[in-house]
This record gives C-alpha cells, sequence and structure tokens, in this order.
C-alpha cells in the first residue's frame, strides 16, 4: 500500500475515533461531570473556545480560520512529502496525526453548535435539526474530557504568591485530538528535524503561488 493511502487512512481512522469519543461524552454526560477511573484519571466534561487544553489566545472565529488554513497547509505539505522518492513513511504517518488531531477540533467547531443544543450542568446535549443547535458555523465549541491529575499536593507556606494553595501536575483537561496533536509535533521535533527544514521552503513556494 503505498503511503498516500495509509495517509489517508491512518486520518480518518484517528479523526473517527476522536469524533465518537466526543459525540459519547457530549450526549452522555452533564457539563462538568466527572468519572473517576482512577485516582490519577477521569472522565471529565468540559467545553472550550479555545486551542487545544482550553487555552485562549485568540478570538473563536480567528481561531476557527485559522485551523482551516493550518490543516489545509499540512495536507497539501504531505500531498508533497508522499510524492517524493526518498521520503520516510514514518514521517508521514506522524504528519497524519497532527492532521487529524487538527481536523477532530475543527469538526467541533465547524458542525457542533449547528447539531447539538446546548449542554448544562443540569442536562444532557441532544442532537437537533440541522442549524438549530446553540450556536452558528465555525461558532462550536470544542468538547474535552481527558484529566488526569498526576501529583494533587499543597503548595509550603513558605512559597511566595502559590504557598498554602493547592497545586495539581498535570491539570489541564484535553481531548483524543490534542493528544494526537501534541505527540505528533514532539515526535516531529525528536525525530524529524531535518525533514522540517522542507516546511519554510514549501510554504514560502505555496504564498508565491497565491
Amino acid at each position: 500500500m503505498k503511503d498516500g493511502h495509509w495517509a489517508i487512512i491512518i486520518f480518518l481512522a484517528l479523526t473517527i475515533i476522536d469524533q465518537i469519543i466526543k459525540i459519547q461524552v457530549k450526549t452522555n454526560m452533564t457539563l462538568g461531570e466527572s468519572l473517576h477511573i482512577t485516582d490519577w484519571f477521569y472522565i471529565s466534561f468540559v467545553e472550550n473556545n479555545g486551542m487545544a487544553y482550553g487555552l485562549t489566545f485568540f478570538n473563536k472565529l480567528v481561531l476557527s480560520l485559522f485551523r482551516i488554513v493550518a490543516v489545509s497547509f499540512i495536507g497539501y505539505y504531505i500531498y508533497r512529502v508522499v510524492r517524493k522518492p526518498d521520503h520516510r513513511t514514518s514521517y508521514v504517518i506522524c504528519l497524519s496525526v497532527i492532521i487529524a488531531g487538527a481536523m477532530g477540533n475543527i469538526i467541533d467547531s465547524m458542525f457542533y453548535g449547528l447539531i447539538f443544543d446546548s449542554s448544562t450542568p443540569f442536562s444532557v446535549s441532544q442532537l437537533v435539526p440541522f442549524g438549530e443547535g446553540y450556536s452558528s458555523f465555525l461558532q462550536g465549541k470544542v468538547v474535552d474530557m481527558f484529566y488526569f491529575p498526576l501529583i494533587v499536593t499543597t503548595w509550603p507556606e513558605w512559597v511566595p504568591v502559590w504557598g498554602g494553595n493547592e497545586f495539581i501536575f498535570f491539570s489541564p483537561v484535553f481531548n483524543f485530538a490534542d493528544a494526537c496533536i501534541s505527540c505528533g509535533i514532539v515526535c516531529l521535533f525528536l525525530f524529524f528535524r531535518k525533514d522540517l527544514e522542507d516546511i519554510g521552503d514549501v510554504f514560502k513556494r505555496k504564498s508565491n503561488e497565491l
């Protein structure tokens, strides 16, 4: 099987897994509900308007458009990579994992506001006729659910500012798509630094074409 086909299969498989998890959580849990799996692992349903792990640096619409542009560029870059006779399959797989994660969160932003009513702490969200949901196109909230409080303790009293406050490591709540993006990016920097040098050149050529 050609690497281009593997890229498509990985992309589709991971995107589908991400959406299955999110839809199961959104349609079976109330907002803020948490399931205690182990002492260090919870399924906690939260929604966010921002980036991975609940970060909020950009306006929602700007972020959604940025994600679409980023996915388009990565898709174009993968297409160029698989056409090279000397490309590495592992590199293509890594890129496919990243684009799948990005697409998973884009789907939330694009369609969840159109097809679901609002999740609240008192009611479970339901599917509604298309366009009658809680928000408009590209304004949907991203569903997060994985919470890993690996260390829960208290800052010593002598620590400035935080002394006596609770300390949690790792506190962000994230989703499967976030994990795909993070793992893919870490692998890129660990194992494919030389390949990354080509991305800038491709971006410049694409910008000149536009």
